[in-house]
């Protein structure tokens, strides 16, 4: 049940900000209520449903200024990240990139819109992962489902495997320099770029063309 609902984010049946109530999803889902309600429990420790006094529940939505803060904070954690990478004279960590990057390339061409979206989130885990950093290990859960709202919205407004491979293709070609200006540099307009590219369609509500 918690899949299901979590799909319906993803592809946008539910949307950012929506009120959502027990009843209402089990009459969709055909399920019963107690069922609805442990997974709208799951998802809330999640971050992807959000409990409000006295308003219920709703799904999680980010304004711009949290877009771009998020942004920020990543690229900061994506280099905490990339040192320790690079500090690993055997190489192992960055065999863990090229790992992910093999799988990544296979699944964000998959039909399913749910597949690509956690191929994108699955790539960017793997870096912080392959830092083998306990704070970025326990901070993923959190920045995973701010991604998954962001993400969610920017493939509701142009659903494009594409476009997707193409600007993680240049982040890949980048860490494969092993030069951490370069990479920092990469990391900074892939992140900041597609942050500030959701906020003008969130604002415009129409696609933005990069």
């Amino acid at each position: 049940m918690r899949i299901e609902i979590r799909r319906s984010i993803i592809t946008g049946t539910l949307r950012p900000g929506e009120k959502i109530t027990e009843i209402q999803l089990a009459e969709l889902l055909d399920v019963s209520r107690p069922t609805v309600r442990e997974a709208l429990n799951a998802l809330a420790e999640e971050g992807l449903v959000v409990q409000e006094p006295y308003r219920g529940l709703r799904v999680a939505s980010l304004e711009a200024g949290a877009i771009h803060d998020i942004a920020v904070g990543r690229i900061a954690l994506d280099l905490v990240a990339i040192d320790a990478i690079l500090a690993d004279r055997t190489d192992e960590r960055f065999s863990r990139i090229e790992a992910g990057w093999e799988n990544y390339e296979v699944d964000c061409f998959d039909l399913d819109p749910v597949v690509q979206h956690d191929a994108h989130l699955a790539f960017h885990r793997c870096i912080w992962n392959a830092s083998d950093n306990y704070l970025l290990a326990k901070l993923w859960p959190v920045t995973a489902a701010q991604l998954t709202i962001a993400l969610a919205e920017d493939q509701r407004h142009r659903a494009d495997p594409e476009r997707e491979h193409r600007v993680h293709k240049k982040l890949m070609t980048a860490l494969r320099t092993r030069d951490r200006e370069v990479i920092h540099q990469t990391i900074a307009e892939h992140t900041l770029t597609s942050a500030d590219e959701l906020i003008t369609m969130l604002k415009e509500g129409r696609p933005s063309i990069r």
